[in-house]
């Protein structure tokens, strides 16, 4: 819940905390689990009338967006990966090699390659949809995306498969997210 800011306080006292792990480096190889919500959460990517998920052309354009992600970033392999009405969730690898091409094996990164950290691969993915969406729409500069994004460092296989499985089955618990247009209504 949020609470009212007292206007005799310091506004520096009030600067957006970060949600990410202190000293962490998220250039370095390893799993991320993403989610990054609409802005206002309105649902702008499609609906969810029986536990499935159908996209509009704002979500497919999300889907697109997040498929060419390897294509820019050499370092990145995906994972799961779901466009729900509101909001997105994704697993994205960073690995220490690159891959050159259909059927070869991958490369060692060369030295000297630049590696993009996870926030980077994010805002791409949020700038280039809301690019899209907005020239789909006719609606240039109208935000698409929260400000922000969740991120979590997946540590092992067991939480792995946990998240990937939380990930696909997302859509069957649409009906009851709070987030849910229809509950939404329903708390009015």
């Amino acid at each position: 819940m949020c609470t009212p800011v007292d206007a005799t306080n310091n506004l520096a006292d009030h600067r957006r905390r970060s949600i990410r792990l202190s000293g962490y480096d998220y250039r370095q190889a390893g799993a991320y689990f993403i989610t990054v919500c609409t802005h206002n959460r309105m649902p702008l990517f499609g609906e969810i009338p029986e536990d499935e998920i159908i996209l509009n052309d704002a979500g497919r354009i999300v889907w697109e967006c997040w498929e060419a992600i390897p294509n820019h970033y050499p370092h990145a392999e995906l994972d799961t990966f779901i466009v729900m009405p509101n909001h997105i969730h994704g697993i994205i690898f960073l690995t220490d090699t690159i891959h050159v091409g259909a059927g070869l094996k991958p490369a060692p990164t060369p030295t000297g390659t630049k590696r993009h950290p996870l926030s980077e691969i994010v805002r791409a993915l949020k700038t280039f949809s809301a690019r899209r969406i907005n020239e789909h729409r006719g609606t240039a500069g109208v935000p698409v995306w929260q400000r922000n994004y969740y991120e979590h460092v997946i540590r092992n296989e067991s939480a792995i498969n946990d998240i990937r499985h939380y990930i696909v089955h997302n859509p069957a618990k649409w009906a009851d997210d709070p987030d849910n247009p229809r509950n939404i209504q329903k708390l009015r």
